[in-house]
């Protein structure tokens, strides 16, 4: 009886050691299909990437919304030519929250003026559905 237990008790540790490894990679490929939308500006995957309560604030205190980061994809006033997140880790809590921190490079014009800056980044997703979405972002030099 101890060695069913036991088997049982690896087996259950080793499918909750496959399922947040699965949540980890599944929130990193939320992260990472981000990226590309924003690099192609792409405002149909963006709004779909995002909550409707999203926000982000950047290195300089600014906070901008969803709605915000849409319409600078479809103005175009914003266009990236690197827009990669790297050195990333993921922490998971209760199956629906995914905190990602790493770093980003990011280069290209915002309204005209260049861009070329790598920052720090900690985002907040949440799981809605079977989809991974950042609620939250905040970004610092």
């Amino acid at each position: 009886m101890k060695f069913l237990f036991t088997f049982s008790y690896v087996c259950v540790a080793a499918v909750l050691a496959q399922t947040s490894t699965d949540e980890s990679a599944a929130v990193l490929q939320a992260e990472h299909d981000g990226c590309v939308a924003y690099l192609r500006g792409d405002a149909d995957k963006i709004a779909n990437f995002l909550t409707d309560d999203y926000t982000l604030t950047n290195s300089k205190g600014k906070i901008s919304t969803a709605a915000d980061d849409i319409q600078d994809a479809k103005s175009g006033r914003v266009h990236y030519e690197i827009f990669e997140n790297y050195d990333m880790k993921v922490r998971l809590y209760g199956g629906h929250t995914g905190i990602v921190t790493g770093k980003t490079k990011v280069k290209g014009t915002a309204e005209g003026k260049p861009i070329d800056i790598v920052v720090q980044f900690t985002d907040t997703f949440v799981k809605q559905g079977d989809q991974w979405l950042p609620n939250c972002l905040f970004t610092e030099n």
